[in-house]
């Protein structure tokens, strides 16, 4: 049962136009576009510099460009690109710069642009970058474009896909195993494949500790109003649930600030966000995003780039879970045991979490 799941009516046509990415967490943005170019800086340490001198100098004039939805520093889903990005700057030599804050309506222009100046590869972090990454593809061949969260591919176009949904099923385990009203909630911003299966796997996590669990679940339409991230989760909290988790990015630090004030759990998404409410996030679903951007970028300077879609999950250290801080005394170890168990069999490829990218 899930009375809130038509929740999705809520807000859904409030935002759409305003924000575009898949992830969650961080600080409300400021919705105008925002460019930054940094130089790569000198290598700070002999060690450093003895490690990265080769692909260094093999890369010496590459241009790579990150193109994000929301902020750069919004400690989740936007921040983790932006380091990935940072570290093609301080471990390949690299030139990097980046566009913050675009709405679905500038990518195609933001792609072109950095094409046009000759940038040797643009990335777009999240799945609605993949339709004008395609399109501006075909116009500069030169370019390679990578695209996190993809489902399209084309000669110079790559996808690579992160198995989000394993952090969502484990995260459902954990609100399972700390609820005692038997009712968890999570909440989403705009449906798109990516989002829809971490909420689900979030569900079947949850159902798997507690197959009577009620599971309501929200769409704000939203990734960065944290005002509807906080109404959908309050209206669960009223409703009797007492842990709260989402995949907003920054529309989710309205679903947490909601959980922290009402004096119940939640998880976190993408980041380690638990200094966002040290005493309400218990743990968080972590996307090693700069791996992945890393892992991508490193085809194009060895030269097997080939377009297509990748999928890199826990078994590639592109996923795992945050510690639980101050809360691990909160947490049951017989719960603690059980979550530890699903990740190993996660990773020794004994378990696979449901893919399912339907709106349930």
């Amino acid at each position: 049962m899930r009375k809130m799941k038509k929740l999705a009516a809520l807000i859904l046509t409030a935002s759409m136009a305003a924000a575009a990415l898949a992830g969650c967490g961080g600080k409300a943005a400021d919705t105008s576009a925002t460019t930054s170019t940094t130089s790569a800086p000198e290598t700070k340490t002999e060690a450093a510099k003895a490690e990265t001198t080769k692909a260094a100098s093999e890369t010496k004039g590459l241009k790579v460009a990150l193109l994000l939805s929301g902020a750069a520093n919004d400690m989740g889903w936007c921040q983790t690109a932006y380091d990935g990005l940072k570290v093609l700057e301080s471990d390949y030599g690299c030139e990097i710069s980046y566009t913050e804050n675009l709405t679905p309506d500038d990518i195609e222009a933001a792609f072109a642009d950095y094409a046009a100046n000759g940038y040797d590869v643009v990335i777009g972090h999240g799945y609605e970058f993949g339709d004008p990454a395609v399109e501006v593809a075909e116009q500069y061949p030169d370019t390679k474009f990578i695209v996190t969260e993809g489902e399209v591919s084309a000669e110079n176009v790559a996808s690579y896909v992160t198995k989000c949904e394993e952090g969502g099923y484990i995260m459902g385990m954990l609100a399972a195993g700390l609820s005692k009203s038997n009712k968890v909630g999570f909440v989403g911003p705009i449906q798109g494949a990516s989002l829809v299966k971490i909420m689900n796997g979030f569900e079947d996590g949850a159902k798997a500790v507690n197959p009577n669990i009620e599971v309501q679940t929200a769409w704000t339409g939203s990734f960065t109003d944290t005002a509807l991230g906080k109404e959908a989760a309050q209206a669960m909290i009223d409703n009797g649930v007492d842990v709260i988790g989402h995949c907003a990015n920054e529309s989710g630090t309205g679903a947490i600030n909601a959980a922290k004030e009402a004096g119940v759990f939640a998880t976190g998404d993408s980041y380690d966000q638990n200094a966002l409410a040290p005493q309400t996030v218990v743990s968080s679903s972590v996307y090693h995003i700069p791996n992945v951007i890393e892992t991508a970028f490193q085809s194009v300077e060895n030269g097997t780039f080939e377009g297509g879609i990748y999928n890199l999950g826990m078994r590639e250290d592109a996923v795992s879970i945050a510690p639980y801080h101050d809360l691990d005394a909160e947490v049951p170890q017989e719960l603690k045991d059980e979550i530890e168990r699903t990740i190993s069999a996660i990773t020794e490829g004994q378990f696979t979490v449901p893919l399912d990218t339907k709106v349930r």
